[in-house]
Parts: C-alpha cells; structure tokens; sequence
C-alpha cells in the first residue's frame, strides 16, 4: 500500500469507508474497458447481468452502457460512488461530480441483483429529469424503469413501481404507503414490497426532513379559524402584552396581555370551561408572533405556502397542524384550507427504515456521519473529485453589525460584478433575498433573484449563474440539482458569497460547493455579523472583547478571533439543538410505529386472507352460518372482512387522535411536576396501544352480530360502514417539541401560575 494511502486509513474520519477495496475494482474494469468496446449491444448487456456477481465486470459493462447510451464515459471516481451505493453506503460526492450517473448505475447494478429499486429525490422536476435522462442507460442494460410524480394516475404509480427501477419523491412513496394502508382489496395496493432504497440528497432526507410526518387525511369539513383572534392579537404590543423566548421558538402573554384580552373577549381567560378560547387566542398569537411572512411561508395563489428550511423553497402539500394552519390563514386574511381526520401518518424516517438495503448520495454527509450511523446503520464513502479542487475558501468577514454588514456585501458584489466576474450569493431566507435584491437595483447591478417565489424557473436561472457578469441571489441551493456551469471568457471562476452563516455547516458547504466544481477555478467567501440571527439566538450570553465589544475598523469589520470563534459556536450550539431534537422526536414516533407494524401485520392478514370470517363464524358462530345459508359463505366472508378492516382503521384513526392529546397534555402536566414527557408519553400510551386489537375485533363482532342478508348479499349499509368522502395527503410542519400550538399552550403555564400566585 502507497504511504498516500497508509495515511489516509490513519486519518480516516469515524464513520468514512475504505475506498480501498473500490479502487481495486475501478482498476480491474479499467483492464476490461477495451474488451467491452468491441461487445455488440446485446453482449454488453449480458455482460452486465454477469456481472451481478462480479463487480469489476458490472463497472465496466456500465461504463460502456454510459459512453453509447449518454455520451458520457463515467469517470473512476464516479464508479467509486456507484460501488458504494452497491455496498449499501452513503457516497459524498461534491456538486458536479456527476451523483446522477454514479446512482442510476448503482440503481442498475441492485436491480440485475434481482432487487427492486426505489431512486427517491426531493421533488417532481427531479424524479422526472434524471428517469428520463438515465432512461437509454437503463434500456441499454436491458432494466426497466419508470418514475412517478405528484399527478400520477394510480395505475401510472402501479407500473412506475412494477419496473426495475423507479425514480420519485420520498413524499410521494410515503403518501402512496399510507394509502395502501387503508386498502379494502389487494387489487388497490401500489407499492411493492420494499427492497432498495437509493436516497438523493440523503443528509437533507434523512437527517433534516427525518421526523417530517407524511399524512393521510380524511374529509370532516373546513376548520377556519375565527379571525377575532387574529384581529384582537396584531392589536397587541411585543414586551408589553407578550414576550418571546431568546430562540423566538415560544411566546406567551404577560399578565397586562391577558387583561387586555379578557377585556376585548369578555371573557375570563382561564376559566376551566374557556380553554378552547385560551388556545385559539394562544394559536393566533404564536402565528402572529413567531411566524413570518416571507421567511416560514409566503403567500401565492390566495394560500398559504410554507416553506422548507432545509431547502429555502416552496415545500409543496406542506402545512402545519390544522389549528396553526387556520390561524395563519386568519391572520392573511384568507380562506380556510380544508382540514380532516388524520386516518394515518408516517415520519420520512420510518419509511426509508422499511427498506432492507439502504443507500444514498449527497455533497455533504460527512458532517452528519452520527446520525446516520444511530438511525439508519449507513456509513459514508468520501468520493474523491475527479479534478483537484483549485477553490479559494477565503476566511468569513465578521462586521459589528448587521447593516455594516449588508454594506459591505454590496460592495463585493460590485467589484466582482467590475471585473466580469459572475457570483452567486447565498441568502438564509425570502424576505434577505428581496432586500438585497433591492440594494442591488438601488445600486444599478443587474440581477436574477431565485427564491420560493420563483422557484418553478430554477433549472433557467441557475444554468445562466456562470455566464459573464451574472449576479444571482439564491435561498439556499440544497436539493437544487442543476450545475452551475462557467460561460466564455471566466477566468476566475464563480464567486459565491453567504450573506450568514446556515443553521448548519452542511448548508454552508453546499452553497459553497456551487464554486469550483470538476477543477473550475472558483472562489467563497461568508459575511457574518454579532446581530446575525445565528448569533442573538444560539450565543446570547456570550461577549467577545469584553466589556466594550470587539473593536471594528472604521468598516465595523471585525479581526478578533474570539468574536469569529462565537459564530462558529454559536452555529455549533445549532447543530447540537438539531440534533437532540431529532433524538427527542424520534422517541415519540418510535413507539407509535411499533404500534403500527402490530395492527398492520393483522390487517394485512385480513386482507389478503379469510381470517375475517374464521373470527366471525369463532364469535358468532350461529349468525354466520345462518347468513351463510341466505347468502352464501364467500359472501359472508367478504362482509366480516370489510367490517373488520373498517374497525380496524377507525381504532387506529382514533388512536392517532388521542396521542396527539395525549402528548400535548404530557407537556402540560410534565412541565409542573418535573417529569420526563416522554417516559410518562410511553407510560400511557403502550398500554393504550396494545388494546387496540381486541377494540377493533369487539367493535366488528357487535356489528357483524346486526347484520341482515338476503339472496343478493349482506346488508352492510345497515351497520354504518362509511369511510371518508374523500382523503388527502400533506406534509405536517412538525416541531420536535410537540406542534406549533402545543408550545404555544406550554408557554402559558407559567402565566397561570404567576397569576394564581
């Protein structure tokens, strides 16, 4: 072994793979490839199928299948990512080291295995693009693929999914799931069994939307909210009538607020018999409050859109708990979504836990290796680019303040913007994209903005990004899936420019990563300040340069490196809070999955079987057989069955329901008397959990105990077997401490103690 490579296993990350054993592999197809070239079509595809066995002759054969399919011979390094994938690996592969093509070989060598595959992006355009642009690869290597999309026709998701390989978006297999689940006929399932999940930007989707529950609804109505609420709330004074915490994750009344609002209502706010008022006016405040306009949603079309803060764009079928939802629909002024029962719901992370064999790829995975680890059992393979990056990182510029700060932002831009030079900058959300936008017009650049607003338009505006003298100003590029490549006559390569350091430093990386990509010249810089959100939320305690303050030049630039260590700190305490959130949520969701699995192994079992009947003719024994005997025995068999999967999913509706109060009220009382919620959570509901079962079979047999028969069937109308009129799915913007509202109310608790006192 070379002394490079003795060095690299020395100073291996925790966590990383040995590529070692991969660049073998890549060297014995690299000895094959003139072999593969003279191969007819028909023989490379045989050769590739013998190559299920023997990676060295897949990686060649997929090569070749690439150079004729595509035009594009895959690089070492990308075979490198697709044995990783094969391995069930993370491969980090930097932006434009060619992730697409590393995946859709690595889809292709799982699927000529004899493994069902199941590619999963972040959104529609992606699904589609990379199905279709993969599509002759795959052809060639005699695998089929498909993809499915948010309009796909349940039959069009039933074949997309029959094929070898299918390309979607992690949402749309969990909603297509949770329909399954309430399947009343085999005939109506879609998805497969899961075999190998191939995950698309996998740090995003496994660690940052890992708790996002997927939800199935059923219709009961519009749930508007009274927009009293609203009006009474935006009336209210921040540190007169209600304060927020130092993360602005909380707020509540102070004792002046609740009088001003008992005054308003007429009400005494927190008798026992007004605690619907006290939590709609608590609801309005928290959306009024802690909610902004251009910055969590916008507002497109005469609706509310939320958007993704991992991902800086419009999160499409997403909301937040019905309540919230309502209440920021009141406080715009706008019509009521529909609300509903929730008939199901599963987190992102329960859903990829279904697959056997995982894997995925992404720019940035390392900086989440623990997690990955801890919930997903998958380690990451640091890929190597396939040209020694030349990009300059330059150190983050640390000014006083936030409108130093902005200033000089301008200014960079405007020298860059001089020289010809085009440059990408990086805003944390909607509202700084538009108000550096604004800066820029004043100061006559021109300029493209990419933000939530916008975003059907991003492939164009990105793809023009490295043209000469482009300036474009972006919210965030995780998931954008487009390479920005350099145009004619850039010489010094993109410049990108964080307007703030991210929440995260894989976000800071990914922005950072749109520079320099397959050797191009390219440059980074960040600009931060001590008022930065970052900073005021997650260090506010701390004080750089003592007493006094750093001191700043007459630009308010700050050198002192304890005040630049304090944003590293402070994005340190970030990710330390994200991931004990993660940690906390998933011990919630954890237990109501194990539930779950329980109650669907016996459905499943009733479906597909005639254990239904069996338990009837057990408990009933006298009525099944006499409506046998009108009916006919399959008759009867098919009605038990119905009514017991109605059961069986009414139970589990209602089941969701109470733990959804269940958890809310655990805060509450947990908060008083010093207690774990999430002990004193499972306390409660495993045993709730486990009388699920027998409910549901109680429930059935005193119905199926009424029913009436005659010749043409069993009367099953009589019992009231009526499912939804109509369900949907959407993406719940849940919290790890509870939802939106539940902090609201936990807030309050304080007040009303204060008050008692």
């Amino acid at each position: 072994m070379a002394l490079r490579d003795r060095l690299r296993r020395v100073l291996q990350r925790p966590g990383s793979v040995d590529l070692g054993p991969y660049e073998q592999v890549v060297a014995a197809a690299g000895e094959r490839e003139p072999r593969m070239r003279d191969l007819a079509d028909a023989e490379l595809a045989e050769a590739a199928r013998n190559g299920r066995d023997d990676p060295a002759e897949l990686c060649a054969a997929g090569r070749e299948a690439a150079r004729r399919a595509l035009g594009e011979r895959p690089y070492d390094v990308q075979l490198l990512g697709t044995l990783a994938l094969l391995s069930g690996h993370v491969a980090e592969m930097a932006t434009g080291e060619g992730k697409t093509l590393a995946g859709a070989l690595a889809a292709a060598g799982h699927a000529l295995r004899g493994r069902r595959v199941h590619i999963m992006s972040v959104n529609d355009y992606l699904a589609r693009r990379d199905a279709e642009w993969m599509g002759p690869l795959y052809a060639l290597l005699g695998v089929t693929v498909g993809w499915v999309g948010q309009e796909s026709t349940p039959d069009e998701r039933r074949a997309a999914y029959a094929a070898d390989v299918a390309y979607a978006p992690v949402s749309e297999v969990g909603f297509d799931l949770l329909r399954d689940r309430l399947a009343t006929d085999p005939s109506q399932i879609v998805l497969p069994e899961p075999e190998v999940a191939l995950i698309d930007e996998a740090d995003s989707v496994l660690v940052d939307e890992a708790m996002v529950p997927l939800v199935l609804a059923g219709a009961t109505g519009s749930g508007a909210a009274d927009p009293t609420y609203a009006e009474l709330v935006r009336r209210l004074r921040p540190g007169v009538h209600y304060t927020t915490d130092e993360e602005a994750r909380n707020v509540g009344l102070t004792a002046a607020g609740a009088r001003e609002v008992e005054r308003a209502l007429d009400v005494d706010l927190y008798a026992p018999d007004r605690l619907d008022v006290l939590t709609a006016v608590n609801v309005a405040l928290h959306a009024e409050a802690l909610l902004h306009r251009d910055v969590d949603y916008i507002v497109r079309d005469g609706a509310v859109k939320l958007i993704s803060g991992s991902r800086g764009r419009v999160a499409l079928l997403q909301r937040w708990p019905d309540g919230l939802q309502a209440a920021v629909e009141a406080k715009e002024a706008l019509d009521a979504s529909p609300t509903g029962e929730i008939l199901d719901s599963i987190t992102v992370q329960e859903l990829i836990g279904r697959y056997p064999v995982r894997c995925g790829m992404t720019g940035t995975a390392l900086g989440v290796a623990g997690q990955l680890r801890q919930f997903y059992e998958l380690d990451i393979a640091v890929i190597p680019p396939n040209r020694p990056r030349v990009r300059v990182d330059e150190p983050d510029r640390l000014y006083a303040t936030g409108a130093d700060k902005e200033v000089a932002i301008i200014e960079a831009i405007e020298a860059a913007h001089a020289a010809g030079r085009p440059v990408l900058v990086g805003t944390l959300d909607v509202a700084a994209s538009e108000r550096l936008s604004r800066r820029l017009d004043r100061a006559g650049l021109r300029h493209v903005v990419l933000n939530a607003k916008n975003d059907a338009e991003e492939a164009a505006i990105i793809a023009r990004a490295g043209e000469r003298d482009a300036v474009t100003v972006s919210t965030q590029m995780a998931g954008r899936g487009t390479d920005i490549r350099l145009g004619e006559g850039v010489t010094e390569g993109l410049l990108v420019i964080g307007t703030g350091r991210y929440h995260s430093g894989r976000l800071d990386d990914q922005l950072r990563g749109r520079a320099g990509r397959q050797g191009d010249p390219g440059g980074s810089v960040f600009f931060t300040s001590l008022e930065d959100d970052l900073v005021t939320r997650y260090a506010p305690d701390e004080k750089p340069g003592g007493r006094r303050g750093p001191s700043a030049d007459d630009e308010g630039r700050i050198g002192d490196k304890g005040a630049h260590w304090l944003v590293g700190h402070a994005q340190r305490v970030a990710e330390g809070v994200d991931v004990e959130i993660h940690r906390n949520t998933w011990r919630y969701h954890h237990i109501i999955g194990l539930q779950r699995r329980e109650l669907l192994a016996e459905r499943d079992r009733m479906l597909r079987g005639k254990g239904a009947g069996e338990l009837m003719a057990a408990r009933e024994p006298s009525h099944h057989e006499e409506l046998a005997g009108i009916a006919g025995a399959d008759a009867v068999n098919e009605a038990a069955r119905l009514l017991l999967l109605f059961h069986m999913d009414r139970c589990w509706a209602e089941h969701l329901a109470y733990l959804a109060d269940l958890r809310e009220g655990i805060h509450l009382r947990s908060l008083g008397r010093g207690l774990d919620p999430i002990v004193e959570f499972n306390r409660e509901a495993v045993p709730a959990g486990k009388k699920l079962l027998a409910r549901s079979q109680d429930r059935a047999t005193e119905d199926f105990a009424t029913l009436t028969a005659t010749e043409e069937g069993v009367d099953l109308a009589a019992v009231g077997l009526k499912r939804p009129s109509s369900t949907w799915t959407y993406v719940v913007h849940d919290n790890p401490f509870g939802s939106l509202d539940e902090r609201a109310l936990r807030g309050l608790i304080s007040l009303v103690r204060g008050r008692r006192r």
